[in-house]
C-alpha cells in the first residue's frame, strides 16, 4: 500500500485540504479528507492534482517539431503543404525508430502532466508497402511501456485519398489498409492489451473512408464498447470537398447518418455552423481540441463558447507535438476565443474561474475519450496523479480559487515535482526517471531516419 498525504488536492468535487490517498495495485482505493498528520511511511505532498489524458496524439510527428517552420516553394503554406513533409517522414520510419520517438514523446508528456495518451495510429505498412501493422503497434506499445504512460491505442482505418479518389496517394501507402485487414488487426491488438494498455478504434476522416467501412468501424466500437475517434472538419478544403461529394457539410453528414453518442471522440471539428454546433453538443460526444497544432497548421478556431453553453464536452490533445504541455493547450484554447471575440474569460461558462473550468472539463472529457469510467483522485480510479511544487513562485499566494488559473496563465514552465502512473513514480524532481537514455535513443533515431541538422 502506498499512501500520499496532500495538504491540498483537487478532487472531482473540488479542492480539499489534508487529503490522504491510499493506493494499491495501481489504483486509488481510498480518499480521506481532513487527515491532520501523515501515517507512518506516507509521502507528504503540498499540492496534488489528477493527471490529464492527451486525447489525440501522433507520436511519430514529434520528429517534425521545428522542422517545418520555413516557407516552401508553394505560393502560400498550409496544412496541405505541411502534410507533404509529414508523408516524407512516414516513408523513413521503421519499428525501431518509432519506438525511440514514441518513448521520447511520451516521456515529455509525463513530465508535462499528461498521464494517459490516446495514440491515433495509422502507420500500418513497412517501407516496401508490406503489412507491418502488428509490429508498428508493438513499437508504440513498447515506447509507452518504457516511458510508463497509460496508453489508449487507437488504430485508425485509412482507405482512400479523398471523397472522389478511391485509391490512396503514393505518400499514403504506409497508411492504407482494407477494412477486413484493419478489423482483424484491431481485434488482435485488443486481445493482447493488458495492464496500462487499452484499445479503441478509429477512422482517419470522412474523406479517407467509405460510408460502408465507417459503419463497420462504428459497429465494432458499439459491440466492444471501445471509444471511436475520427478527424472531422479540420480544414475548409475538407468542408468544400464534402459539400461537392455529398451536398452537405461533414458534421451534418455524420450526424444525419450515424448514431453519434458518448463513445465518439471527434477531433478538431473546427469548421461548424450554428446548427452543427448545437446538434453535436446534444449527442454527448466529446470534441478533442488541439490548439497548438490547430494554430501551427492554420486550421482555424472551434466555436467553443457556443458549444459549451449548449452542454458540449471537450478534451485536449497534443496532436502533431508542436507543443507538449496540457496547460499551454488550455491557455491557448481560451486565448483563441479571446482573440476571436475581443473579450476576456470567454470559457468560464459554469465556473467564474477559467482555469478551474477548463481543467475540470479536460479531465472529464479526456477520460471519456479514453473510455475510462473512473477518473480523477477518487476511489476506483487509476492512481495517475501529479504532485506540484507548492513552493514555486508561480503558485505563491494562490488558494483554491486561483491555483488552476495560475497554472494556465502565469507562465510556461509548470512547477511539476512528481508524476505517478498506475501507482508508480515516472517523474521525480521534475524529470522523467529515464530521461538520459530516452533522449540518447531519440537522437540516434533521428539520425537513422535522416533528420540530423546540417
Amino acid at each position: 500500500m502506498t499512501r500520499i498525504l496532500a495538504r491540498r488536492a483537487f478532487l472531482n468535487s473540488g479542492w480539499a485540504e489534508d487529503v490522504l490517498l491510499s493506493i494499491r495495485d495501481g489504483g486509488i482505493v481510498e480518499v480521506s479528507t481532513g487527515v491532520p498528520s501523515p501515517p507512518a511511511g506516507a509521502l507528504t505532498a503540498g499540492i496534488v492534482i489528477p493527471g490529464l489524458t492527451n486525447a489525440h496524439s501522433h507520436a511519430f510527428q514529434r520528429a517534425l517539431a521545428g522542422r517545418t517552420e520555413h516557407r516552401s516553394a508553394a505560393d502560400r503554406d498550409s496544412f496541405w503543404t505541411w502534410r507533404e513533409r509529414m508523408y516524407e517522414l512516414t516513408g523513413r520510419l521503421d519499428p525501431g525508430s518509432l519506438t525511440a520517438i514514441a518513448r521520447q514523446t511520451y516521456a515529455e508528456m509525463l513530465a508535462a502532466g499528461y498521464t494517459s495518451v490516446a495514440e491515433f495510429h495509422y502507420l500500418f505498412r513497412d517501407r516496401a508497402g508490406r503489412d507491418d501493422a502488428d509490429a508498428m503497434f508493438e513499437a508504440v506499445r513498447r515506447g509507452a511501456a518504457d516511458s510508463g504512460i497509460r496508453l489508449i491505442y487507437v488504430p485508425v482505418l485509412y482507405e482512400r485519398a479523398g471523397f472522389d479518389r478511391p485509391a490512396p496517394e503514393a505518400g499514403q501507402r504506409r497508411f492504407a489498409m482494407d477494412v477486413e485487414s484493419f478489423l482483424a488487426h484491431q481485434e488482435r491488438a485488443a486481445a493482447s492489451a493488458a495492464g496500462s494498455v487499452t484499445v479503441g478504434i478509429g477512422a482517419h476522416s470522412l474523406r479517407a473512408v467509405s460510408e460502408e467501412s465507417l459503419r463497420r468501424v462504428a459497429a465494432r466500437a458499439a459491440a466492444s464498447g471501445a471509444p471511436l475517434h475520427l478527424h472531422i472538419a479540420e480544414q475548409r478544403r475538407e468542408l468544400v470537398d464534402c459539400l461537392r461529394a455529398h451536398g452537405c457539410r461533414p458534421v451534418q453528414w455524420l450526424l444525419d447518418r450515424f448514431d453519434v453518442d458518448e463513445r465518439w471522440c471527434l477531433v478538431h471539428a473546427t469548421h461548424l455552423n450554428d446548427g452543427e454546433t448545437l446538434d453535436l453538443a446534444a449527442t454527448g460526444a466529446v470534441v478533442c481540441l488541439c490548439p497548438s497544432t490547430e494554430g501551427n497548421l492554420g486550421d482555424g478556431l472551434f466555436p467553443l463558447e457556443r458549444f459549451l453553453r449548449a452542454g458540449g464536452r471537450m478534451a485536449i490533445g497534443s496532436d502533431s507535438q508542436a507543443t507538449i504541455n496540457p496547460f499551454e493547450e488550455l491557455r491557448w484554447l481560451e486565448y483563441g476565443q479571446r482573440l476571436a471575440s475581443e473579450s476576456r474569460n470567454v470559457t468560464s461558462v459554469e465556473d467564474p474561474h477559467v482555469g478551474r473550468e477548463l481543467f475540470r472539463r479536460a479531465l472529464a472529457g479526456g477520460a471519456q475519450a479514453a473510455g475510462q469510467s473512473r477518473f480523477g483522485l477518487a476511489p476506483g480510479a487509476p492512481a495517475d496523479l501529479v504532485v506540484l511544487d507548492a513552493g514555486d513562485p508561480m503558485l505563491a499566494g494562490h488558494g483554491p480559487a486561483t491555483l488552476l488559473d495560475a497554472l494556465l496563465f502565469s507562465g510556461y514552465r509548470v512547477p511539476i515535482e512528481r508524476v505517478m502512473v498506475h501507482g508508480e513514480w515516472k517523474v521525480v524532481g521534475g524529470r522523467h526517471v529515464d530521461r538520459t537514455r530516452t533522449a540518447a535513443d531519440f537522437a540516434a533515431a533521428l539520425a537513422r531516419v535522416g533528420l540530423e541538422s546540417p
